[in-house]
């Protein structure tokens, strides 16, 4: 533990003295102001020891119940007297009458020389704090790397606002000292986050915490926090997307606050049919640039995400003892899950690097009696192909003369595709689901169901029947944010963000066979020789990366080649996410004898 300043240690003692020799300073009034009501006999050593935390940490501004355990003994609920005086806050500001007390039970004199004391040493506890608090933060850090641990402590010490913008970090050789550590393991911190831009360097003067926003920030980024940077780890899930927080949760956080200022009669009843119309609008603004064909908001249905979309079609259309639904021989495990949580068969169709085959889904739909298709032709989860426009058209031909209903899933591409939708193509037969979880935030499970106008009343009475509508916060929230135009640049720096992680995990595994697209957050790897994709990813896994198998993606009996697929996970340091896929071209690089070929 590092040593308190001598002017904080003296004021210690000269507490110590106020409680063992002042008849108006009581013992239990000695133990409030330590914020320690202990057993221990020795009072005075609690003072000392508590008194010197609590005073240099309120001092320099720190989070008082980070030095203190026994914080919420003072500041209980409700009102406590202690002494004679009633202690009215609770949580950490009932700590600020600490100074009352103080003033109420030691004289002039001795108050006086507290305050000299204080004065003498205020950039000495301001500096032992932010030190005391890095230590602290370091031991708490689960990366394996030690520069890696450092750099996050620091982080996570701007984002609690120990440590403020334009602040002077510690020299490198004291905190390496602190932390029993080499000066260079500090000075490699130090480059990572000068080089992610969460601090700057000076020649002459010392590292600094860098400002918090640009001057030329776009508008919805002039509330960012440091707590938008993104950490170092040595595990990294790659088993699902994961979105960079650019700002989505204060834009979250400011629409519900919006939203409470809307009249308490819209949050005691259940949403009537027209509760929704102002997000069913909102909704298609958003996907105006999608061909659709003809739409308005009476097609449109919310859902709790794009998955919830898919049942409540399939609730929607199926008929029947044993319906069958198509899937792509790859396919979204999602399709194969609503399907049997209805009863309906699943049969696979094959696939070429076009897309579905439209002679054979025409031969399988006549054989099992089809009533569904469910693809992803924009982007095909999980290789990657995209159905080209011919082929669309074909198997909307095959759809016609078969009375197929095909659902489309656009969910994954964070780009806007310019090929034609199935609803378009097949305007009685055609449905479209998107969400907005992989462009903006999977959190709020909010989805967008576009049916056909002959089919939009079936499904808008499924949603009612199954859970009576979208909650009114969704809807409103729904409609808010998918309203202000900083979301819909916050998407285009998501998806330019995404980017770069695409573009790193290419680089790192370009000399292998990859499937990839700029604006597509997976990339699908087929294996070479020497390697099985249950056994790759276990090899994965014991290097800290967890990545999805072909298996995942075919029936029980379907067949799954060798291969599997990697999502962007922009959640962690980008320096994070290349040492995986480093970590990832070293076993393709190196099979383990037993595994070899």
């Amino acid at each position: 533990m590092q040593q308190a300043a001598p002017g904080l240690m003296r004021l210690g003692e000269a507490l110590v003295v106020g409680a063992a020799c002042r008849q108006p300073f009581p013992k239990m009034m000695a133990q409030f102001i330590t914020g320690c009501v202990g057993t221990e006999p020795d009072i005075a050593q609690q003072m000392r020891i508590q008194m010197i935390k609590r005073t240099a940490c309120a001092l320099a501004g720190g989070p008082l119940c980070q030095y203190n355990c026994h914080l919420n003994r003072n500041t209980c609920k409700g009102r406590e007297v202690v002494g004679g005086i009633q202690i009215r806050e609770v949580g950490p500001k009932g700590c600020l009458y600490h100074g009352q007390i103080l003033l109420n039970c030691i004289d002039t004199k001795l108050l006086h020389a507290v305050i000299v004391l204080l004065q003498i040493d205020l950039p000495k506890v301001d500096k032992n704090i932010v030190m005391n608090t890095i230590q602290a933060l370091y031991d708490a850090q689960t990366a394996k790397a030690k520069y890696q641990a450092v750099a996050g402590a620091i982080r996570q010490a701007i984002a609690d606002g120990v440590l403020s913008e334009n602040e002077k970090l510690p020299p490198v050789r004291e905190l390496a000292w602190s932390l029993q550590i080499t000066p260079g393991t500090v000075a490699r911190a130090y480059t990572v986050l000068t080089d992610d831009g969460t601090v700057f360097a000076e020649v002459g003067r010392g590292t600094f915490v860098a400002p918090l926003v640009l001057d030329d920030a776009p508008a919805w980024n002039k509330k960012k926090t440091r707590e938008y940077a993104r950490q170092d780890t040595d595990i990294v899930s790659l088993y699902s997307p994961k979105l960079p927080n650019l700002g989505q949760a204060d834009l979250i956080h400011d629409s519900f606050a919006t939203m409470a200022k809307r009249p308490d009669s819209e949050f005691l009843a259940y949403p009537g049919r027209d509760a929704a119309l102002g997000a069913q609008r909102a909704a298609l603004r958003w996907l105006s640039s999608m061909e659709l064909g003809a739409v308005n908001e009476r097609d449109l249905v919310l859902s709790h995400g794009a998955q919830n979309g898919v049942l409540m079609i399939m609730q929607a259309i199926l008929a029947g003892a044993a319906p069958v639904v198509l899937v792509e021989e790859l396919s979204y495990p999602g399709f194969r899950r609503a399907a049997q949580l209805l009863r309906a068969i699943v049969v696979p169709v094959p696939m070429d690097d076009h897309g579905i085959v439209p002679e054979t889904l025409e031969e399988l739909t006549k054989k099992h009696g089809a009533q569904i298709l469910c693809t992803c032709p924009s982007v095909h989860n999980p290789t990657v192909r995209i159905t080209s426009d011919q082929r669309r058209r074909d198997i909307a031909a095959v759809a016609k003369r078969t009375g197929l209903h095909v659902i489309e899933d656009e969910s994954y591409r964070l780009s806007v595709s310019d090929a034609p939708t199935y609803r378009s193509l097949l305007p009685d037969q055609g449905w479209f689901v998107t969400s907005i979880s992989k462009s903006f935030s999977p959190s709020l499970r909010v989805g967008f169901v576009v049916a056909p106008k002959a089919h939009r009343d079936a499904l808008r009475r499924t949603g009612e029947r199954g859970f009576f509508g979208l909650a009114v916060p969704l809807i409103h929230a729904a409609e808010d944010i998918l309203s202000r135009p900083e979301t819909y640049e916050m998407m285009d720096a998501i998806r330019l963000e995404m980017r770069k992680y695409i573009h790193a995990g290419v680089n790192a595994l370009g000399g292998y066979d990859i499937t990839w697209h700029p604006d597509v957050p997976y990339i699908w790897l087929s294996l070479p020789e020497g390697w099985r994709a249950s056994a790759f990813a276990q090899a994965a896994e014991a290097q800290g990366a967890q990545l999805r198998t072909a298996e995942d993606y075919v029936p029980r009996n379907g067949f799954a080649p060798h291969a599997v697929r990697l999502a962007v996970n922009a959640s962690v340091s980008l320096n994070s996410f290349e040492n995986a896929l480093e970590r990832i071209r070293a076993l393709l690089d190196n099979p383990p004898e037993s595994l070899a070929g």
